[in-house]
């Protein structure tokens, strides 16, 4: 029963969800060979993934949001690379339909690329999607004030309509252009607090507030940084390779720490809003400072879950990047209790549904 898994190297936050998902068929399915395709780092799928038959295989079939750094996207990049994906789409369709024959794929799942669930459709073989956005509806944004856009929304609505089944997650658009769907919580797990590991491997204080700055790059010069080392009442954790020094920086090390155990030992988080790291702050319990993101559409769906989901304040981009964060980290310590909970066991939920395809199809 060997299934084919794509992921969307566009952001870490589609893959911890995948690697949570295929951490729960691996649970299901200890035999069962698993072919994962993306261009995420291969340490970072490592750092998350139980032992297992797994094939990894680099490959790329979307381009996501071209991103100067984690909070601003650069929109005319993504659009010359939505237009080069647009030349190589047939050539990539036939290419992906040659490897599911070859390694006889019983199903397929896109997080969420379009390509490969045409490719799975020309062979007959079921095509689920996850996720909580899809590309055609982030970029009809753009296609409203510039129709170059309009054949790239067009292409991915096309290909998502070939779809058998999206697993919809929270934190959601109506993600209209599939045909059938279902909904399923968050698939993340919570991690281990592990506190007292984590201050011997790094010198930080276990008796400071700790916060743990969950950007994959942050912009910050000399000013803003000499802002943040004066902030000693606080420990400031980052997840590798990010790191500066100073009194109160800590750097995690990925082999050492997972990221979902870094977060548990952690007081509260910094962030800009993603689907990764809602669900991490959620299973995890932990308020969240979280900074706007611009030409995103997906951002004002995610503020909204914070507000209702999370004990939450809110930091302006210009204060993140001159490192003025005193007023937030004061103001998280009595923000308000969340209105609502957030429904966990995706994962499982989402295994039990790949399988199910995969043996029906067999």
């Amino acid at each position: 029963m060997n299934l084919a898994y794509y992921i969307t190297a566009h952001g870490y936050g589609h893959g911890a969800r995948s690697c949570d998902i295929l951490r729960a068929l691996r649970e299901r399915a200890p035999e069962a060979p698993i072919h994962v395709v993306t261009d995420l780092p291969r340490d970072f799928l490592a750092a998350r993934l139980p032992p297992g038959p797994w094939h990894f295989r680099a490959g790329r079939f979307d381009v996501g949001m071209a991103q100067l750094d984690s909070i601003r996207v650069d929109i005319p990049a993504t659009l010359r690379g939505c237009q080069a994906l647009l030349k190589r789409a047939e050539a990539l369709r036939q290419q992906e339909r040659s490897f599911l024959e070859r390694h006889e794929i019983a199903a397929v799942v896109c997080d969420i690329p379009a390509i490969p669930i045409q490719a799975a459709r020309a062979c007959g073989i079921p095509a689920l999607a996850v996720g909580n956005f899809a590309w055609d509806w982030i970029y009809d944004e753009f296609a409203a004030g510039d129709s170059t856009w309009q054949p790239i929304v067009r292409a991915f609505r096309e290909g998502y309509a070939e779809c058998d089944l999206l697993l919809r997650l929270p934190f959601a658009e109506p993600m209209a252009a599939f045909p059938r769907r279902v909904e399923l919580g968050v698939p993340a797990r919570p991690g281990v607090a592990r506190r007292a590991e984590l201050a011997a491997a790094t010198g930080a204080d276990p008796a400071k507030r700790w916060v743990l700055l969950s950007f994959t790059t942050l912009d910050w010069d000399d000013a803003a940084l000499d802002r943040v080392r004066a902030l000693r009442e606080w420990e400031f954790f980052t997840v590798e390779p990010l790191r500066w020094n100073g009194p109160n920086f800590r750097a995690v090390q990925r082999s050492a720490f997972s990221y979902s155990d870094a977060l548990a030992s952690c007081d509260a988080v910094l962030t800009k809003p993603g689907f990764g790291v809602l669900a991490e702050c959620a299973v995890n319990d932990k308020p969240m400072m979280y900074v706007e993101r611009t030409d995103f559409r997906e951002y004002p769906v995610l503020e909204a879950a914070v507000k209702r989901h999370f004990r939450s304040v809110h930091l302006p981009a210009e204060d993140l990047y001159r490192g003025d964060l005193r007023a937030a980290l004061e103001a998280i310590e009595t923000a308000s209790p969340p209105r609502e909970p957030v429904q966990a066991g995706g994962d499982a939920e989402a295994a039990e549904l790949i399988l199910q395809a995969a043996r029906d199809q067999g």
